[in-house]
């Protein structure tokens, strides 16, 4: 029984390991790149039968010329002469047009693919029917330039037009894997149908120049060993070079791409031109190698371009280029420059740079001084700081000021964001179970997480991914509703609060000291306020017994004043803020709060004391002058003979309301054109309190003026120079 057992197993595996051993030749997979040792030659007896019995590939009848070598060499005259013809007239039959599959195969010689199209005169009308709409508009343009151009030449040369011929392509042509080791010449034609180039070698010039491609065509992993040429070429649907290599020269110049152009992990060994180029579609040429040139100058993208990962060893010009949307560069090397120079971007297109990496000493960011440091984004600042200082160098070097300062706002804005986070977000290394789950986590999760709590800190929420039980999916869940880092104490969550309520004044007042105009709009409705403040409480003192109120003529001059100098102000703000009302919020905060409760309390108390009907603020009569006053109080001296020099305001005069702007000047910008002060006798402790109040105000205002000065002029501006 146990024999009988032992041979029946021996026959299964007999039977089993057989049919795997005796497998025929031919069920090896194709090899990629053709051997030209292992092809066999094609004749022309094997042409012409191939011609006649045509195979179904795809639903399309096709002539199959796979795994073949194919010799149109000129020692091969006979061959190559009958080759064209005959495919020709099989080709283009009328009403059974039939594709043409040349995959695997190795072509010996110069291809000239135009000689198997449907030669079309570009004037006719018979063959428009094969044409879509676009198409037929795009043929009507070529027309149009081709005449502009005969008529030119005719008028200069004295040379007659000549007859412009198309190359038709009715069906799909496949070259998938086909290597040319001669010049490939496919200039003028008109596909309509796709072309499938998938892994082709072309060892010479490949010459695509003025063609349309109405399908979807592929030449993904196709390798140029010299010079490849698409200029003027148009393609209608997506188009894919993506991990091709281009040894020789890469010429697009004036190539429109109307759908998605894929360039991914394209490597460029020689210059690369896409000057003039048309993107109506993405442009992906994320994870390439740039080794020479890239030249896309006064090309237009419509929407996303993309360089992700993407090397630049030497120049990437996008000078006069137009942007409608963003460009990516994330994690992207430059080796030398990037130039924006001239360049075009619509409100809604910036350059995200985050993670960009400065590898050399010559690689910069060049662009029109002003413009290209608004453009660049960064969506977080950990992992950026060092991006952010090499590009405040980068701009300093290049001694565009506005772009550093612009890169330091950006640097700072981040900064408050992350403070900001750190405030409300939950801490993933303090959160509970309960917290977890609130944030969407599972139960198992959630575990997880509190159990890594007790053996590790998370230094960036990212690190979560370390843990099986957490997913891509759940980290970005996480992401915008947590924070990572060290757990902040009371203490030490109040230094964090100041210090994001300061950061956020500076930013808000004066763009961290980056924008003049900011600041000093803010300050003219500071001086507006302040102006009208004082006048109101030092001239409307009261209505019964005896009224005490300013005239009918100086109230108008008083408001009106106040109303353009606030007018101007706000226009600054609301012309140099990236947060307007913000701006006027936190503006408001400051001044608007203590005064107001200051006024309702004197005006509740009433004022009952001596010199009622004489001014709480006092001249200096000995001199009129325009003067500095960074060292001044509000109050004139103790001494007793500087109340003969300085004497009330005069209610009677119709310039009085001047110097309560003067007034303000002195306290807020520390110069004025009279050194007006408050006086020493019969004041109430309100009106001191405002004005002292106006005054600190003015130290810190006078800082932020002096400070933004000092970032903004380039001649104030040498300690960072040097820094």
């Amino acid at each position: 029984m146990k024999k009988l057992i032992i041979l029946f197993f021996i026959i299964i595996l007999t039977l089993i390991i057989n049919p795997i051993t005796s497998l025929p030749a031919n069920a090896e997979t194709t090899p990629l790149n053709p051997n030209p040792e292992t092809l066999e030659h094609l004749t022309l007896e094997q042409l012409q039968q191939r011609i006649n019995s045509p195979i179904i590939s795809e639903g399309v009848r096709t002539i199959d010329l796979r795994e073949f070598l194919i010799d149109l060499t000129p020692s091969n005259t006979e061959f190559r002469d009958r080759f064209y013809p005959l495919l020709q007239n099989q080709l283009n039959r009328s009403g059974t047009p039939i594709a043409l599959d040349l995959s695997y195969s190795i072509i010996q010689g110069d291809f000239d693919g135009n000689e198997l199209g449907l030669r079309a005169p570009l004037y006719g009308e018979a063959f428009l029917p094969l044409f879509s709409e676009q198409e037929r508009s795009q043929l009507q343009r070529d027309r149009t330039r081709l005449a502009r151009l005969s008529q030119l030449s005719r008028s200069l040369l004295g040379v007659p037009p000549e007859q412009v011929e198309i190359t038709l392509f009715q069906e799909p042509i496949k070259l998938v894997h086909t290597h040319f080791m001669g010049e490939v010449h496919f200039n003028h034609s008109f596909f309509l149908n796709r072309v499938e180039a998938m892994g082709a070698i072309f060892d010479k010039l490949a010459d695509w120049s003025e063609t349309r491609f109405s399908k979807l065509s592929n030449f993904a992993g196709a390798n140029f060993g010299s010079e490849a040429r698409f200029q003027g070429s148009i393609f209608f649907q997506d188009i894919g070079f993506n991990q091709g290599l281009f040894q020789g020269t890469a010429n697009f110049k004036a190539t429109r791409f109307e759908g998605t152009g894929n360039f991914n992990q394209v490597q460029f060994k020689q210059d690369s031109n896409f000057t003039r180029s048309q993107w109506n579609r993405n442009a992906d040429f994320s994870g390439c190698r740039w080794e020479n040139p890239a030249l896309f100058d006064r090309a237009k993208f419509a929407e996303s371009l993309f360089l992700t990962e993407t090397t630049f060893r030497n120049l990437a010009s996008f000078r006069e280029t137009a942007f409608n949307q963003s460009i990516n560069l994330r994690e992207a090397s430059l080796r030398d420059r990037l130039a924006f120079s001239d360049t075009t971007f619509a409100n809604s297109a910036s350059i995200n740079v985050a993670g960009l990496r400065f590898d050399s000493e010559s690689a910069r960011i060049t662009g029109d001084p002003g413009q290209i440091g608004k453009k660049l984004s960064l969506p977080s600042l950990p992992g950026n700081e060092t991006l952010l200082r090499q590009l405040v160098r980068n701009f300093r070097q290049q001694e565009q000021i506005a772009d550093a300062n612009q890169m330091e706002y950006l640097t700072e804005h981040l900064r408050q964001e992350n403070l900001f986070h750190q405030l409300i977000k939950i801490n993933i290394n303090t959160a509970s179970r309960q917290q977890l789950i609130k944030l969407g986590l599972s139960e198992h999760q959630s575990d997880a997480i509190v159990r890594s709590q007790e053996e590790r800190i998370f230094g960036s929420l990212s690190e979560v991914l370390n843990l099986p039980e957490i997913d891509l999916a759940t980290y970005i869940q996480l992401r915008d509703r947590a924070v990572a880092g060290e757990p902040l104490s009371l203490p030490g969550w109040m230094r964090t609060a100041i210090h994001w309520l300061g950061l956020s004044a500076l930013l808000l007042l004066t763009r961290y000291g980056t924008s003049f105009w900011l600041i000093f709009g803010v300050g003219l409705v500071a001086i507006a306020y302040f102006s009208v403040l004082f006048w109101f409480v030092d001239r409307y003192r009261r209505i019964l017994p005896k009224p005490i109120i300013p005239t009918d003529f100086e109230t108008p001059w008083m408001l009106s004043t106040c109303l353009g100098l606030a007018s101007i102000g706000l226009f600054a703000i609301i012309r140099t803020s990236s947060e307007p009302l913000l701006t006027l919020t936190c503006l408001g905060i400051l001044i608007i709060p203590i005064p107001t409760i200051l006024i309702i309390i004197l005006y509740k108390k009433g004022r009952y004391h001596n010199l009622i009907d004489s001014s709480y603020f006092v001249e200096d009569t000995g001199m009129r002058q325009l003067r500095l006053a960074i060292g001044r109080l509000p109050i004139i001296p103790r001494f007793p003979a500087m109340r003969e020099r300085y004497l009330p305001l005069l209610w009677n005069r119709r310039w009085n309301w001047l110097n309560y702007y003067d007034f303000s000047l002195n306290n807020l910008l520390k110069f004025g054109f009279n050194d007006i002060r408050l006086r020493d006798e019969h004041l109430p402790g309100i009106i001191s309190s405002l004005v002292w109040y106006q005054w600190t105000l003015g130290l810190l205002y006078l800082s932020l003026l002096l400070w933004t000065l000092s970032r903004t002029i380039p001649g104030l501006n040498l300690l960072i120079y040097l820094k």
